[in-house]
């Protein structure tokens, strides 16, 4: 059966859809998938995100409530069979981070208690503003063709991440990096390619005829001769000696080509990459030469951009609190506290209260000691 031309390509090299993307209006979820699923420091670029966002407490301004929301944000029953508002948080914010938006879905039973936490599919939903106010955005499914608005659209959860101006639809963080991927794939594969060629090494056998008539005449018997024997030895799992007759010359194929330097533009696309995440080299497992105050500064960075991330998804908590709380009469505010996001940061923060307060006395008691001074004057 002949291959068609698209389908020999995609044999020819895997993820060809990231080589064949043009820019669009909408977001290309299978395109961020497949950069996942081919680049794999972006794949744990956006898992270590997840993770360095860290856990969250919630509390209320009525201390008999706290118990109540307590248990509802460990015990809450979310996908996967998972339980916990934390692991509805992750799978959210994962959602956020590569397609620019995500969505979920909050069932209550009969009395309005939140019983479970759905992650809706990006693909099935659309975001559009309400046609009596314009303030309001509904969330609607679609099938590619038609947009319904959701029955219950105050227990919708959605949320987008730096969504252009005069759009709704959010901006992936992966946004920009399918042509640098496309470049480092292309030298990945020629590295195996090149691999496959070089490091199975092929020989390449030449019998050349001496002047003679017998050893002409008997030329191509002789060469399927030393064909079959030579095919024997290769297949032999055991070391073999190959004997021949006449003038035979054995080289290995490609052992005198020069294999390109792949390090350097492999790194400079893998720099534009990191750059895009926002998170460290160090973190990545990439051990690019860097100094200590280097590594304190993009620290510093770092935590700057999940403070960034944590101020998206604080509303979200804050939402699926109050609906909880909201059946059992509590209907104040709730507030979120994040953990610290490293023991670092906390010690940190721990020696500049520390010196605060050493500066303040030092400067209460210059205060008294100028007092005394002018009542001594007096």
């Amino acid at each position: 059966m002949p291959v068609l031309a698209s389908e020999a390509e995609a044999l020819r090299r895997p993820f060809s859809a990231i080589e064949n993307y043009m820019p669009a209006e909408h977001i290309e979820y299978d395109l961020y998938d497949s950069l996942r699923e081919a680049i794999p420091i972006i794949d744990a670029a956006i898992y270590k995100t997840v993770r360095l966002t860290g856990g969250f407490r919630v509390e209320t301004e009525e201390k008999r409530f706290d118990r109540i929301v307590n248990d509802f944000v460990k015990e809450v029953s979310t996908d996967a069979g998972q339980s916990s508002l934390q692991t509805f948080i992750d799978s959210y914010f994962e959602q956020l981070l590569t397609y620019g938006v995500a969505a979920g879905e909050m069932l209550v039973d009969s009395d309005g208690k939140v019983k479970y936490l759905y992650n809706a599919s990006c693909r099935n939903i659309t975001l559009k503003r309400n046609e009596k106010n314009f303030n309001e955005i509904d969330v609607c499914s679609t099938d590619g063709v038609t947009q319904t608005p959701a029955v219950n659209q105050d227990r919708i959860i959605y949320s987008t991440l730096n969504a252009r101006p005069g759009e709704l639809i959010g901006c992936s963080v992966l946004r920009g990096l399918p042509f640098v991927s496309d470049v480092l794939l292309k030298i990945y594969n020629a590295i195996g390619q090149n691999w496959d060629r070089v490091g199975n090494v092929r020989f390449a056998v030449t019998y050349k005829p001496n002047d003679d008539s017998s050893s002409k005449a008997y030329a191509k018997e002789r060469a399927l001769t030393i064909a079959e024997e030579w095919g024997k030895a290769m297949k032999s799992r055991e070391v073999r000696d190959f004997i021949a007759v006449g003038d035979v010359d054995i080289k290995v194929i490609g052992a005198d080509n020069q294999i390109l330097d792949s390090e350097v533009p492999a790194r400079q696309m893998l720099e534009q990459i990191v750059a895009k995440l926002s998170l460290p080299p160090f973190m990545l497992g990439i051990s690019w030469s860097t100094t200590e105050r280097m590594s304190q500064q993009q620290a510093d960075t770092l935590t700057s951009e999940l403070e960034f991330y944590r101020r998206i998804l604080t509303p979200v908590i804050k939402k699926i609190c109050k609906t909880h709380l909201r059946a059992y009469g509590y209907t104040k505010s709730v507030n979120v506290i994040w953990d610290g996001i490293t023991l670092k940061d906390m010690l940190d923060e721990a020696n500049a209260r520390y010196l605060n307060a050493k500066a303040d006395e030092i400067y209460e008691r210059i205060g008294e000691e100028k007092e005394e001074s002018h009542e001594q004057k007096l």
